[in-house]
């Protein structure tokens, strides 16, 4: 890592995955995994390309049942560059000697370069230099420029590029024995002297597909078709010391596109029209340039480049194209095919942080959610129940996507897989769209699109929740918290679990906000909201009271992950890092061994704890006195003590969270999870998972973190409240932000030191608010407080 590069130095076969992951590069709309053109999806390389939102469903034999599952689909593969002297292999890392390795992620302008020198024997090395881009400013084109130098040695290079539409879903060993072919109806051709195209289709969800490459060199460019491949080659003569290259550039549309009669015609059109290589570049670097503006995080050293990185690959997966999609948040970003390119509660660490720079990304993708409104409230009543249920995993249309079954790599066996009980992400969409409102001020979305979805979801936790006399107190039961461990109670034989403490405290707050936003509705468009949904006065009287009496369960004197979880058995920490030395995943360990995870208190993440990332203090305290509960600041810490011991990490989330949390609780271990957190793709610290696709809640937490944890910037009422924590780690730092139409809002803290600006504009002054001043800003105007000890 130096400045705005990204490195790797070196061939390593067991590091070919990391690097492609991380090395991928995209543009909102498209992306593609960094491997070597010259390789082929063999175990070590697995080049992916991958668009937003292109599924299809397949159904597989697995452990002697039927399952379906919807998967991002792995495109035709539009990199394949291969070269050889005549009559010798294809050169690749596994064929011949690599004497010298590099790749360079250039994140300024979106640009990987590779250089290799191959050695070929007799003292003769080819020197390969390749530059690759996919186009930010038009998102529909790709293109690789590679240079080739003879080093003591003169000769031909046969030189052989193609597009290759005999590609499977093959990207995560745990998903083998499921079908992979989504690709079918592989048609090649010709459009001119250097253009080859293909087309194609899913093979159940119809979507056509069109690719169209072109190769210029200075030498004649031939083509023939090799099904399911379409390829052109060339022949070049190399001197020694003397660079000769040539230029792939590809167009690349579906049928998802707006504003086009046919994917093929388009894509022909596009790349025939597209300028070359050098050409590309400058609106690319522009493009980029103007996200790096408005994204502007500078944060000093490692922790600053990581962050740069991160942020680099969070706006490769939703970029301003993106607004122009009908896409959600893939929790592993473009990157791979892990978690299928489902769309989980990822968007809750995601949309934070685009709110304050990019709100028209943010509202595309509560646009999603509320175009699948119709099939949560679909899911709801087809469990009894009215509102809206959100499922766990969505994908193509919003039913639940999630898994019947899922393999434990430990035991080998394929176990049920009830993660689709966590109803809790209903409350995540509430959230996002009231945070959208609240940084964007885009009143219009709330009171449609947003109160819809917000009615809807309050309703279902209303219906959802059953009323204990004992406890004189409402319930919901059967669900599945954000830990994920715990699916059922020990030796249960239904799933599900009573009353976790998220699940029912942020359902209360869904309920509340919900019923202000009502009352706080335009006349008219209440009255067209409530003749839309038949709500009616009554049914507002039990939100009131369901609002104020759902349980929340304390045992000694912390708030209970869920009813019961006190009377787990306590496991033997110590023994089992003892002897396993990496626990993250000790569901797996456990039941590979015979036993549960449902028998013990240990957590996989933050549960309890993730109410203190979502809501500031104040609130979290407010929120708790609805529900008749006094939560002191005592009390929060002995919960957050009691769970820090109690959880094993197994989600790169959980770093995030415990170290927002810790650092607003001023306590010491806060840098070490902040780097836990900042360390989590980079290091691979899931053992392998990376390689898979990146974790983008994850990343975009830790821009968040900087953003609004570490501020303690809040976006409500109109202003912008400011709470800083002193890091010792991270004292010093400066954000950009998109505010209520003010564009480029500067903060900056240094040295107990906060410094605001706000750019000139017609736009109104900017309301600051701190614990213990208010102040306003009038645009073309900053201000320096001095911040309290």
């Amino acid at each position: 890592m130096t400045g705005w590069t990204w490195e790797y130095e070196g061939f390593d076969p067991a590091e070919e995955s990391l690097r492609e992951s991380l090395c991928t590069l995209g543009n909102g709309y498209l992306a593609t995994r960094g491997a070597l053109p010259e390789c082929a999806a063999d175990g070590v390389h697995y080049p992916g390309t991958y668009a937003a939102g292109c599924y299809n469903r397949l159904t597989s034999d697995v452990a002697g049942r039927r399952v379906e599952n919807e998967d991002i689909v792995n495109l035709p593969n539009w990199l394949p560059l291969r070269f050889r002297l005549p009559g010798q292999h294809w050169l690749t890392p596994e064929t011949a000697p690599v004497l010298d390795h590099r790749l360079i992620l250039r994140l300024s302008t979106g640009l990987l370069e590779r250089r290799t020198r191959y050695g070929l024997g007799d003292g003769r090395v080819l020197y390969v230099r390749q530059q690759r881009l996919v186009h930010m400013a038009d998102p529909h084109l790709v293109a690789l420029r590679t240079e080739f130098t003879a080093e003591e040695f003169a000769g031909e290079l046969e030189v052989e590029a193609a597009l290759d539409g005999g590609v499977t879903n093959a990207g995560v060993p745990r998903y083998a024995d499921l079908d992979g072919r989504h690709l079918t109806h592989v048609h090649t051709d010709t459009a001119g002297p250097d253009t080859v195209w293909l087309r194609c289709r899913t093979r159940t969800s119809d979507i056509r597909i069109g690719m169209a490459s072109r190769l210029t060199a200075d030498v004649p460019v031939t083509q023939h078709h090799d099904f399911p491949r379409a390829v052109q080659r060339v022949r070049l003569y190399l001197t020694p010391g003397r660079t000769v290259g040539v230029d792939k550039t590809v167009a690349v549309h579906t049928s998802r596109d707006p504003a086009i009669s046919d994917p093929w015609d388009a894509a022909v059109d596009r790349v025939r029209d597209a300028p070359g290589f050098d050409e590309l570049l400058e609106p690319h670097r522009i493009a980029w340039n103007q996200m790096w503006r408005r994204g502007e995080l500078d944060v000093p050293g490692e922790a600053g480049g990581i962050l740069r990185l991160h942020l680099f690959h969070v706006l490769q997966t939703l970029s301003p194209h993106t607004a122009d999609l009908d896409v959600g948040v893939p929790a592993r970003g473009l990157h791979g095919e892990a978690y299928r390119g489902h769309v989980f509660w990822d968007e809750l660490f995601v949309l934070p942080y685009l709110n304050l720079h990019f709100p028209e990304v943010s509202r595309a993708l509560l646009r999603y959610r509320h175009r699948r409104l119709d099939r949560a409230c679909a899911a709801a009543r087809a469990i009894g129940r009215r509102g809206a249920l959100y499922p766990w995993q969505s994908g193509s249309d919003g039913r639940e996507e999630t898994q019947q079954l899922h393999l434990n790599p430990h035991s080998g066996r394929w176990l049920p897989d009830n993660s689709r009980l966590q109803w809790h992400v209903g409350s995540a969409v509430a959230y996002n769209v009231l945070q959208y409102h609240e940084a964007s001020g885009d009143a219009e979305f709330l009171h449609t699109k947003g109160a819809e979805m917000l009615l809807q979801i309050a309703r279902f936790w209303t219906d959802s929740a059953t009323y204990d006399d004992h406890l004189g107190r409402y319930r919901i039961k059967g669900v599945v918290g954000p830990d994920e461990y715990h699916d059922a109670y020990p030796d249960a034989e239904r799933p599900g679990l009573d009353d976790n403490a998220y699940t029912n405290v942020t359902a209360a707050w869904v309920l509340a906000k919900t019923l202000d936003l009502l009352r706080g509705l335009p006349e008219p468009r209440r009255r067209e909201l409530a003749e839309r949904t038949g709500l009616d006065g009554a049914e507002l009287e039990q939100w009131e009271e369901v609002s104020r009496t759902l349980h929340v369960p304390f045992h000694d004197d912390v708030i209970s992950q869920f009813e019961g979880y006190g009377d787990l058995a306590e496991l033997d920490w110590e023994g089992y890092r003892e002897k396993y030395d990496d626990i993250r995943r000790l569901d797996r360990i456990l039941e590979a061994e015979g036993d549960s995870v449902n028998r013990y208190q240990a957590s996989k993440q933050a549960d309890v704890l993730m109410l203190g990332y979502l809501f500031s203090p104040s609130e979290l305290q407010s929120l708790f006195g609805r529900l008749g509960h006094h939560l002191d600041e005592a009390t929060w810490l002995r919960t957050v003590e009691y769970y820090l011991r109690r959880t094993s990490h197994g989600s790169t989330l959980s770093g995030l969270v415990h170290g927002w949390i810790l650092a607003r609780a001023r306590r010491a271990e806060a840098w070490w999870f902040c780097q836990e957190a900042l360390r989590g793709d980079i290091a691979d610290v899931q053992g392998g998972t990376t390689g898979e696709g990146i974790h983008l809640g994850a990343m975009a937490g830790t821009l968040d973190l900087i953003q609004r944890g570490l501020t303690g910037l809040e976006t409500r009422a109109g202003a912008l409240w400011l709470d800083p924590v002193p890091l010792p780690e991270l004292s010093s730092y400066g954000i950009s932000l998109r505010y209520h139409g003010h564009w480029g809002v500067r903060l900056r803290l240094e040295s107990g030191r906060l410094e605001i600006a706000v750019p000139s504009s017609d736009g109104s002054p900017i309301d600051i608010r701190l614990p213990d001043r208010a102040v306003s800003v009038e645009p073309g105007e900053s201000c320096h407080l001095v911040l309290p000890d």
